[in-house]
C-alpha cells in the first residue's frame, strides 16, 4: 500500500532541485500554504463535497500492471499517448456556441463555409505535421495510438438539434486521465456531440486490459443550455461579462471539455468557460473525490475562456506556466504555496497564419516527455529559450499548419499512461 505523502515547499522538494537547479532555493524555501485570502474574481468557487475525504488518509494501490492507463499529473515519465486526426476535420456551423469561442475576424469563414471541410492544401499540410509528430514521439520512446478516421462532414440529427462533426484532432478536449481511469468529457459544441465514436475503439481496449471507464452525463445540448441573446460585439463586452461570471453556456445541464482541467497529482484545477460550466465542474469534483482528488476552480481575466492549457500550463512538481496576457486571479495563493510562477514570452506566431479557433499563445501549449524533457514548438525560440535556462532539453517540432485547428501539442495529445504515482503537490491545507 502507499500513502499520498505532501512536501514542503509545495512540491516534492528533492525533484523539484533535480528539476529546476536554478529555481532549487526557491521550491525548498517557499512556504507551503494557501491562505485563506479573500480575493475579488467575480468567479464562483463551488464549494467542496462535505463527504470528500483527507487525501492524506487515503492509501492507494500500487499501478495495476495489466491496466494500460495511468497517469496523475501532466509531467512524469510519458509511456503512452493518444495522439489527434487532422483527416475528415470539418468547419463548424456558425451558431452561438461557436461564435462566442471564436475571434470576429473569423466569423465570416464560419459563415461561408460552415459543414465544409476545412482547406484542402492546408489539411494536408497538417496531416503531415501530425504524422512526423508521432515518429518524433516514438523516437523518444513513446508508445502512440490513434483515434479512427472519420468524416465528421455527415450531418445528424437528435431530438433537439442537427448538426455535422467537427473533428477527432484534439483528444486532450474528451479525454481526461485520472490514475487509472479515464474519462470521457460530455463536451458543449453541437458539433462535438458524437466526437466520442472515433475514440471508443480504443478506451474499450484499455478497459478490456483493466482501465476503468467512464462516462460523464451526456447533455441534451438544446436552445436551453446556450444564452441565445449572449452578447459579444467587442473584447471589451466579453472582458465586462467575463468578469460578471457570465457565459454562453447556461447551467441548464452539466457540461465540460476535458481540456478545462489540469492535473497536478491531489489537485486538479478547473476554469468555468465558455464551454465548461460550474454544473460540469460540480460533476467532476464529486467524481474523483473517492479518489482523494480535490477539484479547484480557479478564474483567468480572459474574456473569451476556452481551455486552461493555453492560459495555465502545470509543467512539473511546483512550477506552472501562467499567461501573462491572462492573469490567474488565485496566483498569490500558487505563490505563497511556493509554487514557482513563469511567464512565458510573446508568441511568434506570424499575424497572417490563420488560427480559426483558438490564439497565438498555443506557444505556450507544450507536451512534456518527462519533467526535463519538453515537446516545443520549433520555430517559438524565444519559448524555447525560457526552457533551456530552465534546464529542460527541448525537443522541437512544428505543427504550424495544424495550430490552425486549434491546438498546440497538449492539445493534440491525451497522455494514456505516465510512470509515477499519486502524490500531494501541496501541504495538508485547505485551498479553498
Amino acid at each position: 500500500m502507499l500513502c499520498i505523502r505532501a512536501f514542503r515547499g509545495g512540491c516534492r522538494g528533492r525533484e523539484a532541485a533535480h528539476f529546476l537547479p536554478r529555481l532549487a532555493s526557491t521550491l525548498a524555501g517557499g512556504k507551503n500554504r494557501f491562505l485563506s485570502s479573500k480575493i475579488s474574481v467575480a468567479v464562483e468557487e463551488l464549494e467542496p463535497s462535505s463527504d470528500s475525504p483527507n487525501v492524506d488518509e487515503i492509501p492507494l494501490q500500487q499501478p495495476i500492471s495489466q491496466s494500460p492507463v495511468w497517469s496523475w499529473n501532466e509531467w512524469d515519465p510519458l509511456e503512452e499517448v493518444i495522439v489527434g486526426r487532422a483527416e475528415g476535420a470539418t468547419i463548424p456551423k456558425f451558431t452561438v456556441e461557436v461564435k462566442a469561442n471564436t475571434y470576429e475576424k473569423h466569423w465570416g469563414f464560419f459563415t461561408k463555409c460552415g459543414g465544409q471541410q476545412f482547406p484542402a492544401d492546408h489539411m494536408r499540410k497538417a496531416v503531415a505535421e501530425i504524422e512526423e509528430f508521432c515518429n518524433i514521439l516514438e523516437h523518444e520512446g513513446v508508445r502512440v495510438r490513434r483515434p479512427d478516421p472519420v468524416n465528421f462532414s455527415d450531418v445528424y440529427t437528435t431530438p433537439d438539434f442537427e448538426s455535422p462533426g467537427l473533428y477527432a484532432a484534439m483528444p486532450r478536449d474528451i479525454l481526461l486521465v485520472v490514475g487509472d481511469e479515464i474519462i470521457e468529457a460530455p463536451m458543449a459544441w453541437r458539433s462535438r456531440f458524437f466526437e466520442y465514436r472515433a475514440y471508443r475503439r480504443l478506451i474499450k481496449e484499455y478497459f478490456n486490459q483493466g482501465a476503468k471507464w467512464t462516462t460523464a452525463p451526456k447533455p441534451q445540448m438544446s436552445d436551453a443550455l446556450y444564452d441565445q441573446n449572449y452578447p459579444m460585439n467587442s473584447v471589451e463586452e466579453r472582458h465586462k461579462l467575463a468578469a460578471q461570471g457570465k457565459f454562453v453556456t447556461t447551467e441548464f445541464e452539466p457540461c465540460f471539455d476535458a481540456a478545462d482541467f489540469i492535473r497536478a497529482g491531489c489537485d486538479v484545477f478547473a476554469q468555468r468557460s465558455q464551454v465548461t460550466n460550474f454544473m460540469g465542474i460540480e460533476w467532476m469534483r464529486r467524481h474523483l473525490a473517492p479518489k482523494g482528488i480535490r477539484v479547484h476552480t480557479i478564474g483567468f481575466k480572459d474574456p473569451n475562456p476556452m481551455h486552461i492549457d493555453a492560459t495555465f500550463n502545470i509543467i512539473g512538481p511546483g512550477v506552472v506556466l501562467s499567461n501573462p496576457d491572462r492573469p490567474c486571479y488565485q496566483i498569490d495563493m500558487f505563490k505563497q504555496a511556493g509554487w514557482t510562477v513563469i511567464h512565458p514570452p510573446t508568441p511568434l506566431i506570424p499575424d497572417d497564419h490563420p488560427l480559426w479557433m483558438s490564439s497565438k499563445w498555443l506557444s505556450m501549449n507544450v507536451l512534456m516527455l518527462d519533467p526535463k524533457r519538453v515537446i516545443v514548438e520549433k520555430e517559438e525560440h524565444t519559448t524555447r529559450k525560457m526552457f533551456e535556462k530552465l534546464g529542460m532539453e527541448c525537443v522541437p517540432v512544428s505543427i504550424r499548419s495544424a495550430n490552425s485547428l486549434g491546438g498546440g501539442y497538449h492539445c493534440w495529445t491525451c497522455d494514456v499512461r505516465r510512470r509515477g504515482n499519486l502524490e500531494s503537490y501541496f501541504n495538508n491545507v485547505d485551498l479553498e
